[in-house]
């Protein structure tokens, strides 16, 4: 059975709903630390207890929903007739949606 690609863009347009905890966990993560050691964001004042605790909260939850995400992919990806780069670069721009819907929503 051959699907089309709407069913990727609809599994992964609901992954993202989730998805947005671990994406803001590694914006946060990497606006802390490596951007703004390189002048490219500030720090947040308040953020004293370094790293380590970030990777001890931040890992387990992106770990967790990469292996969902991949989970639930994997048997999307080997009925789809979609090119591999082309199936992966919808289901990875489908699953941002809902956070960048929010930014959206936020900055207005």
């Amino acid at each position: 059975m051959t699907k089309h690609w709407s069913a990727p863009l609809l599994v992964n347009l609901l992954l993202g709903i989730p998805a947005v905890v671990p994406v803001w966990l590694l914006w946060y993560l990497a606006s802390n630390w490596p951007l703004a050691a390189l002048g490219l964001t500030e720090r947040e004042p308040t953020e004293d207890d370094g790293v380590l605790p970030w990777f001890v909260v931040a890992g387990p939850v992106v770990l967790a929903f990469g292996l969902l995400w991949w989970l639930a992919n994997r048997p999307l990806r080997r009925g789809t007739t979609l090119p591999p780069a082309r199936y992966w670069a919808l289901s990875v721009l489908a699953m941002l949606v809902p956070t960048l819907v929010l930014i959206v929503i936020s900055e207005a």
